[in-house]
């Protein structure tokens, strides 16, 4: 049997210590300090910053803290210092059988006392290791290079964090992760593996991302089928603002084909309403096509249009099995990831 992000937790809670963080803040008025501890390169690096549980706080205000591995790691850290069961081990605490030793195996579950008898390395396998293998799908197009407002990420900028923090959790579970990078071609692709090292790969493609141009998902989700040949974990991270039917047709063939299936719906707040001076010109980043408009005429159909859009999202993902998420790039990453783990489904 295998498993997504399989954590639960009660509610999440302010002002937890966590591992290796310690956090000084000015947040709602109030004054807390703190300390940001990380290694990279075999040193350990202390950040100031101004933040409290960073996986609680505004995505903005995290990101000024430092590059996206320094913040995905606290976000991550700050999320499971919530968790009564942390999803690092990825087993559980029943014993099933050995296995032998392979490249990339923590040495941790290392039996020791069958390496001096056989003088062959073997490791503990417990009840709930899984196998899987997720793959996230990473929409890189212009229109995600884009926000409402100077103090808010755009969704591009967003979407690098938490698929940081996404792929660091599912590695931490032991389920091998990879990426594509698309907008109207596949631009990347990072193959899923458990080994050492693998998130450093994922970072790298991750931070060298520049916005593209449009948006065609049916190529990079297609392409899926060919980098997991057995059921797994396949995560859209998309402003969907794309085919739909095309998308949840493809989509749909992941999820017949056995693979749990998840999508996470980026859009800034101000693409929720409609507004701007008495008369304004609209851009397609896309296509360059523009329109000249009046907002205030067209605002009460085009936020009806934006409810109906969501609503039609949502209603074909659940119907089909796949785990929709409408994310607002203001939401905490915390909260997402909350989101995320707690209405996931398990493997067949």
């Amino acid at each position: 049997m295998g498993r997504g992000l399989s954590v639960g937790r009660d509610r999440l809670s302010y002002g937890d210590d966590i591992t290796g963080v310690r956090i000084e803040a000015r947040v709602g008025g109030s004054r807390c300090r703190c300390r940001t501890t990380h290694r990279n390169g075999g040193h350990d690096h202390l950040t100031d910053s101004t933040s409290k549980r960073l996986d609680l706080l505004d995505p903005y205000t995290v990101a000024q803290l430092g590059g996206i591995e320094l913040v995905a790691r606290g976000v991550v850290e700050g999320f499971l210092a919530g968790l009564h069961r942390s999803p690092f081990r990825g087993f559980s605490v029943e014993f099933a059988e050995h296995r032998p030793y392979q490249p990339g195996d923590e040495l941790r579950y290392l039996d020791w006392k069958m390496l001096a008898r056989s003088d062959r390395l073997f490791v503990k396998q417990y009840e709930e290791e899984t196998n899987l293998r997720a793959m996230i799908v990473f929409d890189a197009s212009a229109s995600m290079d884009w926000s409402g407002s100077d103090d808010r990420l755009t969704k591009l900028e967003y979407a690098k964090r938490l698929v940081a923090a996404l792929s660091l959790i599912t590695l931490r579970q032991r389920d091998a992760t990879g990426l594509i990078v698309f907008d109207e071609v596949v631009r990347d692709a990072v193959r899923a593996r458990v080994r050492s090292g693998q998130w450093w790969s994922l970072l790298l493609a991750i931070e060298r991302l520049a916005p593209g141009g449009g948006t065609a998902a049916e190529p990079a989700l297609r392409m899926v089928t060919d980098l997991l040949r057995r059921r797994g974990l396949v995560i859209l991270v998309s402003d969907l603002l794309l085919d739909r039917d095309l998308a949840l047709r493809t989509l749909q063939y992941l999820r017949h084909r056995g693979h749990q299936v998840m999508v996470f719906h980026l859009m800034d707040p101000a693409e929720l309403v409609l507004e701007g001076p008495a008369e304004a010109r609209f851009r397609d980043p896309e296509t360059g096509a523009s329109v000249v408009a009046r907002p205030r005429e067209l605002r009460d159909v085009y936020e009806a249009t934006v409810r109906r859009t969501v609503s039609a999202w949502r209603a074909a993902c659940r119907g089909g099995g796949i785990d929709y998420h409408h994310v607002l790039t203001t939401m905490p990453f915390g909260y997402v990831l909350r989101r995320a783990t707690a209405r996931r489904t398990r493997l067949g």
